[in-house]
């Protein structure tokens, strides 16, 4: 049981300097660490975050993020087929696209749809 106890302590020694080499060593310089950092939608991460960024980019992601929740409530209608009437499954399902088809109407009037500024 001793010898048993000694090994294991042992063990986590050993585990844990080289935890502690293998950390002192994988250390990145400044310059590494920006060289890998992440670059999306144009911004610079090393720069102020107080940056104006485009209003229509904005709008155009809230779009997408509305009409993807909108497909995401479709999907139970595919279910729901074989437990209702079909006639019920048919004005559901007409009236579910009607409202999408009345947003995308509004959208498109408001003029948030125009790629061109």
């Amino acid at each position: 049981m001793y010898i048993l106890f000694n090994l294991n302590l042992l063990i986590l020694i050993i585990l844990t300097i080289l935890i502690i080499v293998i950390n002192l060593l994988s250390k990145k310089s400044f310059y590494d660490r920006e060289k890998t950092s992440p670059f999306e939608c144009g911004f610079d991460p090393m720069s102020s975050s107080r940056l104006p960024f485009s209003l229509h980019f904005f709008l155009i992601a809230i779009i997408f993020l509305i009409f993807d929740v909108e497909i995401t409530l479709l999907l139970p209608f595919i279910v729901s087929l074989k437990l209702t009437n079909i006639m019920n499954f048919t004005y559901l399902l007409f009236f579910f696209i009607l409202i999408l088809l009345v947003g995308l109407y509004h959208e498109w009037n408001q003029g948030a749809l125009n790629w061109t500024i």
